[in-house]
């Protein structure tokens, strides 16, 4: 039986999915969509609001509305908790997650 280092192959596909999400974080936002930059957060760390590429600043529920109709890149939405949440979408790069966005 061939054996096999699962932690080494594994460690070699999050590598390769890095590399690519990189080389497509730095092709832009190809759609010509608003993307959030910034976001606004409470006092227990909550984001309330977000800056889009634009410079709107939105609320999370107008946020929300234009998430869900597509009119936002890189950002998907998904009930939890009762409730739509609005996340960046998952791509390895740690960086552009919603709560590491500088704040506005």
């Amino acid at each position: 039986m061939e054996d096999k280092n699962y932690e080494k192959i594994y460690e070699e596909y999050k590598q390769q999915s890095e590399q690519q999400a990189q080389l497509e974080a730095g092709q832009g936002n190809l759609d010509g969509k608003e993307e959030f930059v910034a976001v606004k957060k409470n006092d227990d760390g909550d984001i309330i609001a977000f800056k889009t590429s634009t410079g709107r600043e939105l609320d999370y529920i107008t946020a929300l509305t234009e998430a869900k109709s597509g009119q936002i890149s890189h950002v998907d939405v998904f009930h939890k908790y009762g409730r739509d949440i609005i996340r960046s979408e998952p791509d390895g790069i740690k960086e552009n997650n919603l709560d590491r966005l500088p704040e506005f």
